[in-house]
């Protein structure tokens, strides 16, 4: 039924084409028969009829008590009727659905089913748990039928026993897929929770390998999940002997004899701010009247995830052509000197940080590894060297004449670094060109001052001047309180007052 609007626009709209095709595209309703009766009917009454709404018949208190007698009452339309005088059988049927919608018994009269019902049917005829006469219900047939269906399609020697026989197979199969994949869930779930355990209890950086852990961590890792896991699903997981684990249990009840020790190597690690590997922290306690092996210091760092910065190459290449005639290498790569101030090594490096580059240029000492001068600028120009090498040059007594390394860099073979060598009778050497191993030790010392120093910081937000500064910090601790192994455990500036070569 259209609205009278509805059937005005679809009018208008044939006056305007001329085409019912075209309209009904348009609009998409309404039949073609009905838009020419519109049309007709306009054009004979200048007007079409309007709807007329008619007042319901039936109050939905009367509809309420019909369907409520309906359900009470065995659900059979005709009693309901008769009892109540009211209404059609066609108005109840459709009163039922509205208001108590749910299935409802149904029969096809004279109507076959297609191949498809058919085949349901005798499935749920052969693998009932009801009896039949409730499946034939269910598809609106007879019993009669239903067993038509089953003897036509599967034929009469296939029986509701054999049919359920293999249902109850396929059914133990899925039961078993089930389970096996419950169990697959379950160790998965146990591996991922070890393994995030072990990330928090070993704190290591690169990852967990269970078959890389020691018998202790993996007694630790265990007794964490005693709780909730077989102390066999755990063996078996984390792949360590029932002896083991219970031998390892019992030395993990007893005290920790290294505690104390302990707290000291990492208050020493700290104070070195992460530079000192094992063999310095070792040298440490040393000096101050522990004595342990490397191996428990190295264990002991383990344990407590006490790692070193590591190397990382340089970047800075400071060479410029064959600006002035090379010198030959002098040292021929023997950086041992007998006494201070008889060979020096020098180069430039390279700081890169969000502020911008810094350049550092230090004199070294291959008597003890001292720094006798340094000079530090955000260009690598020949103030930088020519400094550096001034203040260095004020140290030297009337007597000593250094043997002065560089690679072949375009600084030391400018005329203001030339002249101040030749001033000071100072001997130059250098390396071959793009040979790095010929200032090694040079090379050396860069690379520990950037390990301990730059690499694994966060310059984000530091000025040049505030990281000079910092720089400084380091090279002035690097002389006075740095130990070094090859010294004897302490540092360069306590080493010389041994010597009496410090006042």
């Amino acid at each position: 039924m259209y609205a009278y609007k509805e059937k005005l626009k679809a009018i208008n709209l044939y006056f305007k084409y001329e085409s019912y095709a075209a309209v009904i595209n348009e609009l998409g309703y309404p039949s073609r028969l009905a838009l020419r009766n519109w049309v007709e009917e306009h054009k004979r009454f200048g007007d079409v009829k309007k709807n007329i709404t008619r007042r319901a018949k039936y109050t939905e208190q009367q509809k309420q008590t019909a369907v409520d007698h309906y359900l009470e009452y065995g659900k059979c339309y005709a009693r309901t009727i008769r009892m109540l005088g009211y209404p059609s059988r066609a108005l109840l049927t459709n009163w039922v659905m509205e208001l108590a919608p749910q299935p409802r018994k149904f029969k096809r009269n004279g109507i076959n089913l297609t191949t498809g019902e058919k085949e349901a049917a005798a499935l749920a005829l052969l693998t009932r748990n009801t009896s039949a006469q409730e499946v034939a219900n269910n598809f609106g047939v007879s019993r009669e039928a239903l067993y038509q269906y089953k003897d036509q399609l599967l034929g009469k020697d296939v029986s509701s026993n054999k049919v359920k026989k293999s249902h109850d197979t396929d059914v133990n199969q899925l039961q078993d897929q089930v389970k096996q994949l419950r169990e697959e869930i379950y160790y998965l779930q146990m591996q991922k929770e070890i393994l995030e355990k072990a990330g928090e209890m070993i704190k290591k950086d690169h990852g967990i390998i269970l078959e890389k852990l020691t018998n202790q961590e993996k007694t630790r890792l265990i007794d964490a999940f005693r709780p909730k896991y077989k102390l066999s699903q755990l063996l078996a997981f984390i792949d360590i002997p029932k002896s083991s684990y219970c031998y390892h249990k019992k030395q993990l009840a007893l005290p920790d004899k290294y505690n104390d020790v302990r707290e000291q190597i990492i208050g020493i690690f700290k104070e070195g701010k992460r530079r000192y590997g094992y063999r310095r922290i070792h040298a440490s306690l040393k000096n101050i009247g522990i004595i342990l092996s490397e191996k428990i210091v190295r264990r002991i760092m383990r344990e407590e995830n006490l790692v070193a910065k590591s190397i990382k190459m340089r970047k800075y290449n400071s060479y410029d052509g064959e600006i002035s005639p090379a010198v030959p290498n002098v040292l021929e790569r023997d950086f041992k000197a007998d006494k201070i101030n008889a060979k020096w090594l020098t180069d430039i490096t390279e700081f890169r940080i969000p502020s911008g580059k810094v350049y550092l240029s230090p004199m070294i000492d291959c008597f003890d590894g001292a720094l006798v001068s340094w000079t530090m600028s955000t260009t690598p120009d020949a103030e930088l060297v020519n400094t550096m090498l001034d203040q260095a040059m004020q140290t030297l007594q009337a007597r000593e004449k250094p043997v002065v390394h560089t690679d072949r860099g375009a600084h030391y073979r400018w005329p203001g670094w030339i002249d101040r060598m030749d001033s000071h009778n100072l001997i130059r050497s250098m390396s071959k060109k793009g040979c790095s191993p010929d200032n090694a030790a040079c090379e050396g010392f860069f690379g520990r001052l950037k390990n301990e120093f730059f690499y694994g910081e966060s310059w984000l937000g530091v000025s040049l001047e505030t990281f000079i500064d910092q720089l400084d910090d380091y090279l002035v601790w690097y002389n006075h309180e740095r130990i070094k192994l090859s010294l004897g455990g302490i540092s360069i500036v306590k080493h010389r007052k041994t010597l009496s070569c410090v006042a």
